[in-house]
């Protein structure tokens, strides 16, 4: 494919075996970019490369523990070496479950901090510097509204995201001004595999208090991933947290 909103751009998408992350890989392939998918799902991993326009023949895969730095550095110097660079890195992985305060132990946040918040840290942190050498890019990290309201039974969860919403920020501070947009979506409830860890009482509240009365879909949340990679529509938004959220935060 040669045409599209983003036609040969070079994008890192971690989270792609499923759920959103998949949902963004197919969008930005519709749309010409040449994509390599992140993951410690293989299988899913193979899945979403079929799924892509052409087969995902130009497209690649990789299985990574996204909390392992060296596994980040060499997966970042993998798909550089065969794309020959990223102009796009969606952080899209991520965990959940539902566990009150009081009965959480520390193995359980800390591994919601590893996989929600501190692999952002990871990928930016081995992309980001070949972006400002290139002389540009685009990041697009995956939050939560619940970063933004909180959520009974998820205190490690919004935390991680409201991290990630923080963490955007800051870096869209440091390198908007050479080139690299830095910015977060934060989907509402979405109808993916990672709410499976959800009790259905949970569900079922959460999808009453919601104007729009629904979960959203996957695809629902890819394009807005699309603008915020696009030229020219994503080009002036920098530190941004945009939310298809079902209308669960209006702001």
């Amino acid at each position: 494919m040669t045409d599209g909103a983003l036609a040969g751009r070079r994008c890192l998408i971690t989270g792609a075996a499923s759920g959103i992350g998949a949902a963004i890989a197919v969008a930005y392939a519709r749309e010409g970019a040449i994509v390599a998918l992140a993951d410690r799902d293989e299988a899913g991993l193979a899945r979403t490369r079929a799924a892509l326009p052409g087969g995902g023949g130009q497209h690649t895969h990789h299985v990574l523990d996204l909390t392992d730095p060296a596994e980040v550095t060499a997966t970042v110097d993998a798909v550089i070496e065969s794309h020959g660079g990223v102009d796009v890195l969606v952080n899209c992985a991520g965990i959940l479950d539902e566990t009150p305060l009081v009965e959480m132990d520390l193995a359980t946040w800390q591994r919601m901090i590893d996989v929600d918040l501190t692999s952002v840290f990871l990928l930016c942190r081995a992309v980001v510097p070949h972006m400002l050498a290139a002389g540009g890019g685009r990041v697009v990290n995956v939050a939560s509204q619940l970063a933004q309201k909180g959520g009974a039974g998820l205190t490690h969860y919004c935390a991680a995201k409201a991290g990630v919403i923080g963490f955007t920020k800051a870096l869209a501070r440091e390198v908007s001004d050479r080139g690299v947009l830095v910015n977060a979506i934060a989907p509402g409830p979405i109808s993916t595999p990672l709410i499976d860890g959800l009790s259905e009482q949970w569900r079922r509240d959460k999808e009453a208090e919601l104007p729009l009365g629904r979960f959203g879909l996957a695809e629902e949340v890819a394009p807005t991933a699309v603008l915020l990679a696009s030229d020219p529509g994503g080009n002036l938004y920098t530190g941004q947290t945009l939310g298809p959220n079902s209308g669960d935060v209006m702001a």
